[in-house]
């Protein structure tokens, strides 16, 4: 039986919707739709419509074959309780390592793992993030919605964005960082638990420095 994690990415994949579009569509934040894909219940009413949405899109078309991943190229650590600080430009275009992804996914996506338990109970140590690669949307998108970001000095985080001066980063359990100024922002397409990965053998690289805050 598909989990409700499982059937959002199924309806994800089949609709074509990122997680704000997704977000939208039911109502809520897209840090509720981080939540729901990283295992958190949703509300009764949510999971019914999820359930409803899920069931429609399966009546339609034909499902995904469950042997169907999908490899995206993981560049490093993103720090959520550690601090990464790597040389973003020195790790291959291929990237480091591979994960699989049992769903389609957007050519422009690269992954990171997660390192860290400040961003628990959404994002755990070892759970992989599949972001743009690219930003694409302003800075102030951003304001209120959790993300990848790197500092203009070379640090890799998983954090709250919020407006301040310029930004502060918050966490759900750690303290804030404060006036961080950013070099990019990866939108969250999804959120991967480790036990639902498959991974090739690492190619080599630099992935940087992993300091433990």
């Amino acid at each position: 039986m598909k989990t409700i994690p499982d059937k959002i990415r199924a309806i994800m994949a089949a609709s074509g919707w990122k997680q704000m579009q997704l977000a939208e569509h039911f109502g809520v934040s897209q840090s509720t739709v981080n939540r729901w894909l990283a295992g958190a219940e949703p509300e009764g009413h949510r999971r019914d419509a999820i359930n409803a949405e899920y069931d429609r899109l399966a009546d339609e078309g034909p499902k995904a074959e469950e042997s169907d991943w999908h490899p995206v190229p993981v560049m490093g650590f993103i720090g959520a309780g550690a601090e990464i600080m790597p040389e973003f430009e020195q790790v291959p275009p291929e990237g480091i390592d591979q994960v699989h992804v049992p769903f389609p996914l957007p050519d422009d996506m690269i992954a990171l793992e997660v390192r860290g338990d400040s961003m628990l109970p959404v994002y755990k140590d070892g759970h992989v993030i599949v972001v743009y690669r690219d930003q694409k949307k302003p800075t102030s998108a951003f304001y209120g919605e959790d993300a990848a970001v790197k500092t203009t000095d070379g640090r890799r985080f998983l954090k709250t964005v919020m407006k301040g001066s310029p930004i502060t980063l918050m966490s759900f359990n750690a303290a804030p960082i404060e006036n961080v100024a950013l070099d990019w922002i990866g939108e969250i397409f999804a959120v991967i638990p480790k036990a639902q990965l498959k991974r090739v053998d690492r190619s080599g690289g630099i992935q940087g420095n992993l300091r433990l805050a």
